[in-house]
């Protein structure tokens, strides 16, 4: 699929910049994972990343494509700007995030 211009998409602020942090950090996934398969050693994992961050982060990147950024997976809300700022892989809204790890822990 070709890449699309952002000014084309019609996509809000927090989409686009939603979209620069992602491809940022895909971006860096990308290249400490090279460096590591470079190396030849097992991979790292840091205890401060989920260790499926590259896939969440280009799950992301493609419900941005798809225009359903933004959208609650589970309840089909909508997913705070705050909570896309910070976290904008997030595929839940705060409410349902905090049930899917009660639901875990139960």
């Amino acid at each position: 699929m070709p890449a699309r211009d952002e000014d084309s998409m019609h996509v809000d602020p927090i989409t686009t910049l939603a979209r620069r942090m992602l491809l940022s950090r895909r971006d860096a996934l990308r290249a400490a994972r090279a460096d590591e398969e470079v190396a030849a050693r097992p991979p790292v994992r840091r205890a401060c990343l989920p260790p499926r961050e590259l896939e969440e982060v280009e799950a992301a990147l493609e419900r941005i494509e798809q225009g359903r950024f933004g959208g609650c997976e589970r309840c089909g809300g909508a997913i705070g700007r705050q909570r896309l700022l910070a976290v904008p892989e997030a595929r839940c809204c705060l409410a349902c995030a905090d049930a899917r790890a009660r639901d875990a822990n139960a």
